[in-house]
């Protein structure tokens, strides 16, 4: 979802909504800072001003969304919390981790999600802890857990690129959980939390109708749309209401491409589906609000 390429330049699926973003309000996808930072320190970088929003995987929860003084802009990418398991371990499903260890980073959804789980079926785990998933991913591979614990996706980025021989490792296809994803702001700018909700939902309109990065200023003058239109600004006063130009859609799209362009860039590659994180005219669950 987000990393450092070879050239020491950050990549990865929620980058790209920063780098949309950045596009949308100060014209330029370049015009970004960002900052790594532990799982349980995510939050406080956002309600101190540190950062401006959180984009990397963050659950959509009622406790987050009501006592931390932030809002969730909306979901990018829905996932669900599994194991990571090695093959020789016969393990084929949650339950048959009765007694386990399981490696768990702090200030993540999975160390409630997997107590509850275990408590709901009535087996037994010992909850082993660390304070950032490299530790916990280095302690898993050096045997001191019986399975390593986050959302699937990222078990399947670990098993890729983390082992010398992929096939001696398996991610459970048991979701335990609902894990719907996005970035986050400070909960006291109204503004500010409009305009990352309407860049994301603007990359996810782009895809439904067809506006892609290739083709934004072609579809701009000409398509028979006007809600396409407008959303790209061949129609004037659709940014007003933001604080924008009206022009914003468009740069952002220009600079990153619409979702599924996104999604093909970093996601798809890893062979992981799209499953439901398919626009809901193809069976899945990303449904854009109107651009109207």
């Amino acid at each position: 979802m987000s990393y450092l390429d070879k050239r020491g330049r950050w990549q990865g699926f929620f980058v790209d909504y920063c780098r949309a973003l950045a596009a949308a309000v100060l014209g330029d996808a370049n015009k970004v800072k960002f900052m790594p930072v532990a799982s349980n320190k995510r939050f406080t970088i956002v309600q101190t001003g540190e950062a401006d929003v959180l984009s990397r995987t963050t659950t959509w929860t009622l406790t987050r969304d009501t006592e931390l003084g932030v809002n969730f802009v909306g979901i990018m990418y829905y996932d669900g919390q599994s194991f990571l398991v090695p093959k020789s371990s016969g393990v084929a499903k949650a339950n048959d981790l009765d007694g386990a260890s399981i490696c768990i980073t702090k200030g993540t959804t999975s160390e409630l999600n997997t107590a509850d789980y275990f408590q709901r079926n009535g087996i037994r785990f010992k909850s082993i802890v660390f304070e950032n998933p490299e530790e916990a991913k280095l302690a898993f591979f050096a045997g001191r857990c019986d399975a390593m614990t986050t959302d699937a996706f990222t078990l399947t980025v670990i098993r890729l690129a983390d082992t010398e021989n992929p096939d001696d490792y398996v991610v459970l296809n048991e979701r335990l959980t609902k894990e719907p994803v996005g970035p986050v702001v400070r909960s006291d700018d109204e503004q500010w939390f409009e305009i990352n909700k309407w860049v994301l939902n603007a990359l996810i309109a782009a895809e439904e109708m067809g506006v892609s990065q290739a083709n934004a200023a072609k579809m701009r003058a000409n398509s028979p749309d006007p809600e396409t239109r407008r959303m790209l600004g061949g129609l004037p006063g659709f940014g007003k209401s933001l604080g924008l130009d009206d022009d914003w859609a468009f740069r952002a799209i220009r600079a990153t491409g619409n979702y599924e362009e996104i999604f093909t860039r970093h996601i798809t590659p890893l062979g992981v589906d799209r499953g439901q994180n398919k626009l809901y005219k193809d069976g899945g669950l990303i449904y854009p609000l109107p651009m109207r």
